[in-house]
């Protein structure tokens, strides 16, 4: 199950606490997500990991990510110094509380260059938007080649590009049918 600090209006891990409570801790995977998207949580790691526990009423996390690794928020992630993300979320792992330490990225080549840089080695996963329209849009193929370099494997996200890939607008339509113009004749 994937949840994160800020899905559905902040709710997500708390729905996700109580239906899965009534279920042995060892009977599903569980993963959460730093909120790297404002400033004001880039220095409260600690107190919002202890929190991200609570709601999901669980003693650890399977999978625990860095959200959204992007231009954004790549400072902020690279500056252990000043905000300890990194160096506290390794201790965690250290001590049981994630089994795995992974990333999503929107970022771009060089973004992620930079955050492999720093942190690859500790990576066991990465997620990824990979689909029809981002395979070249935002590069998907290029972050897959440089996810292989570093021998991290990928977990795909959003495979219906939130639901517009279901729907498709006309925009949409064009591109998908550009990917593969023989197919274009038979509906």
């Amino acid at each position: 199950f994937d949840t994160a600090w800020v899905y559905h209006s902040g709710n997500s891990e708390s729905v996700m606490g109580k239906l899965l409570s009534r279920y042995p801790r060892d009977s599903y995977y569980l993963a959460t997500k730093f909120p790297g998207f404002s400033a004001d949580t880039w220095d409260k790691v600690e107190e919002i990991f202890e929190e991200q526990l609570r709601r999901c009423r669980v003693d650890y996390f399977d999978f625990y990510l860095f959200h959204n690794v992007s231009e954004h928020n790549i400072d902020a992630y690279l500056d252990d110094e000043k905000y300890g993300i990194y160096s506290y979320l390794k201790k965690q792992k250290e001590n049981g509380r994630i089994r795995h330490l992974g990333f999503s990225a929107h970022g771009n080549m060089d973004t992620l260059k930079r955050f492999l840089s720093a942190y690859g080695r500790d990576m066991e996963f990465c997620q990824l938007q990979i689909n029809y329209i981002d395979w070249h849009f935002q590069n998907a193929v290029g972050k897959i080649e440089l996810m292989k370099e570093y021998g991290i494997p990928v977990w795909v996200m959003e495979p219906l590009r939130g639901g517009k890939l279901v729907n498709l607008s006309e925009k949409h339509e064009r591109m998908l049918r550009a990917l593969r113009p023989d197919e274009s004749n038979h509906g």
